[in-house]
């Protein structure tokens, strides 16, 4: 753990001085510039500064964020546990008589950063829905509150997502067979329980998850904080405005699909990240290869 956290500590200031030295690569001062000297050139930075290169970025950007932004989202709000209704009205969820021995699968330690992670990125993507969704909202001071909230809800969550980084780094790499999961749907689209595919401790959509929560929430972190401080060009914070709410949405449908799977569409799933034990009839066939390294019996049995 001691390893973990000192390996954390030294990401997280390397990270920060990154952007410190962005920042100060990026912001050019304006008016002292000597070769401007009348009033019309002048006139024409400080103009270029503000609005960036329209045809560049500027028309692009405004479309995206008055035409299709706030729709997207709204339809992944809509569409995504649309679907997740209809799965578990024909489909039905995965259950468990949780009969046999007990194992423990996620340490106190784990336990902790998980829910700590998970508590701050729950307060970013509900503070940044009322931001995107403001004026459905009365606008005004409850969308300047949860802009505020957003900011130091990122900056706890960047530590905390180093150390999840760290501490599953190995169990989340991507193993033979991940690809063939995806197209089969690791077989969570059959009522019968035994027709999910073996996996090891997690599977390829928790490593996705996992993958895109953590290294696409640094993004986000990174792009969020020029927003946030408008310490950059008019079109690079267009840019990073465009990364940061694209990435966003991805992030959002995995989260939400990361909550069904947890909560409804797996009975029993959420208790095992409160106690930390799974017990082994649920291991025995939803994390197949891994049972059998627990317990050095075949799985298929």
């Amino acid at each position: 753990m001691r390893r973990i956290l000192f390996v954390t500590l030294i990401m997280f200031l390397l990270l920060m001085a990154a952007v410190y030295s962005a920042e100060n690569d990026t912001v050019q001062p304006i008016f002292s510039n000597s070769k401007y000297n009348n009033s019309i050139e002048n006139y024409k930075i400080i103009t270029e500064h503000f609005t960036g290169e329209w045809q560049k970025y500027g028309e692009p950007f405004t479309i995206l964020q008055k035409e299709y932004v706030r729709k997207i989202y709204f339809w992944i709000l809509i569409a995504i546990p649309g679907i997740f209704v209809l799965h578990y009205l024909v489909i039905g969820p995965k259950k468990f008589p949780h009969e046999g021995n007990k194992y423990l699968v996620f340490t106190v330690f784990n336990r902790a950063v998980h829910w700590l992670t998970a508590i701050s990125f729950l307060t970013l993507t509900v503070s940044g829905l009322i931001m995107i969704f403001g004026k459905y909202f009365g606008g005004g001071s409850l969308v300047r509150t949860f802009r505020f909230i957003h900011f130091p809800s990122a900056v706890i969550f960047v530590p905390l997502g180093l150390v999840m980084l760290l501490m599953w780094l190995r169990e989340m790499i991507i193993a033979p067979g991940d690809i063939t999961w995806f197209f089969k749907f690791g077989g969570y689209l059959s009522k019968k329980t035994e027709n999910i595919m073996p996996v090891g401790k997690f599977n390829p959509g928790q490593k996705s998850w996992f993958w895109l929560g953590t290294l696409g929430g640094f993004v986000m972190a990174y792009t969020g904080y020029y927003m946030y401080s408008f310490a950059a060009s008019t079109d690079n914070l267009r840019i990073y405005a465009i990364i940061h709410n694209f990435l966003g949405m991805a992030m959002l449908i995995m989260f939400l699909v990361h909550l069904y799977m947890s909560l409804f569409a797996i009975k029993g799933s959420l208790k095992s990240m409160l106690t930390g034990y799974k017990y082994e009839d649920e291991i025995r066939i939803m994390h197949c290869r891994f049972y059998s390294k627990l317990s050095g019996k075949d799985c298929s049995k």
